[in-house]
């Protein structure tokens, strides 16, 4: 066993067949011990060069909404009125903290899905951009 980092995509794609063909090895045995080092590796490559961006929150909701088949009169409740309800599924709207604490107790959507602005409320907050107070809001 020749432990040493991962640092280019060579070693990257090389620690990966290796996690292939160990994959399976029981835990205690040096293979097992080999498979956990070298994940540890991977994983810490991985959030270097590869990182997953957090989830939008707006598609969180539509992705719960079909789960759950629910219709935008049943947010009604958690988000506010009907118009409400459309401006933060058109984006035109951030999710406020009241909301996001009922989306996540009456949806189980995780609260980490919801904190995250979606990718046009970062550009130009509620408003449009117009004022500080939207894009306060947009970045929370």
């Amino acid at each position: 066993m020749n432990i040493r980092p991962i640092r280019t995509e060579a070693d990257y794609d090389q620690a990966l067949a290796a996690v292939d063909r160990l994959w399976g090895s029981k835990q205690g045995t040096p293979n097992g011990d080999w498979l956990d080092v070298l994940l540890v590796l991977v994983e810490d490559y991985e959030a270097k060069h590869h990182p997953i961006d957090p989830p939008d929150p707006v598609e969180a909701i539509k992705f719960r909404m079909e789960q759950m088949n629910l219709t935008r009169k049943d947010l009604e409740p958690l988000l506010g009125p009907r118009g409400r309800v459309a401006e933060v599924i058109n984006r035109r709207r951030a999710l406020s903290l009241s909301m996001i604490r009922k989306l996540h107790h009456s949806l189980n959507i995780p609260l980490e899905s919801l904190v995250g602005a979606s990718p046009s409320m970062q550009r130009t907050g509620r408003d449009g951009g117009r004022s500080a107070r939207g894009r306060a809001v947009a970045r929370r």
